[in-house]
């Protein structure tokens, strides 16, 4: 249950921007005060699970790094196992990859080969959506896998960079607590 004096207002005021990281026009949103916070760190949570309490979530995959600090808490509060999607060559067991785009360069993803088990129902989750590579990426690891995947959650969505337009039009639900 969320703290009752912590707000979507209070996570939005906790967040740092940091300009030109990690490259020139960039504006990064740094979600460190949140986690150094154990209120607003609880509110995130609640807000994060509560679209998908209820639901079957058998698995929560999350991409590296941030995005594993609040998932693997999301698949617990969920009674879900975790499914981290790391950087190429992270991983030491088979895996599938995938190449994206993000707006700031090109990178790869991975995840084992066997993350999955049939009838596997995934939510992604990362801290923030932006263009949405990152994320058609992991869609594209988890469905190589043989997950089902039930719906994308982000802390935080970077509305002017389209990413949302990008994953529904993939018939995947979007969910984000904070709208920037």
């Amino acid at each position: 249950m969320m703290p009752p004096d912590v707000s979507v207002a209070a996570l939005h005021a906790a967040l740092r921007t940091v300009p030109d990281f990690p490259s020139p026009g960039i504006q990064f949103r740094d979600i460190t005060p949140i986690l150094a916070d154990p209120a607003l760190l609880e509110a995130a949570i609640e807000l994060l699970a509560a679209p998908y309490r209820g639901r079957v979530i058998t698995k929560v995959a999350a991409m590296e790094a941030r995005g594993f600090v609040l998932g693997a808490v999301l698949a617990r509060e969920l009674g879900a196992g975790f499914i981290p999607i790391r950087k190429k060559g992270k991983l030491p067991y088979e895996t599938h990859v995938a190449y994206y785009s993000l707006e700031y360069g090109a990178d790869a993803l991975e995840v084992h080969t066997d993350a999955c088990q049939p009838g596997d129902v995934v939510l992604i989750h990362d801290d923030v959506i932006a263009t949405g590579g990152t994320a058609l990426a992991a869609l594209d690891l988890v469905q190589a896998a043989g997950g089902q995947v039930a719906g994308y959650s982000f802390l935080i969505e970077l509305t002017a960079l389209g990413g949302r337009t990008t994953l529904e039009a993939r018939g995947i639900p979007v969910y984000s607590v904070l709208a920037l």
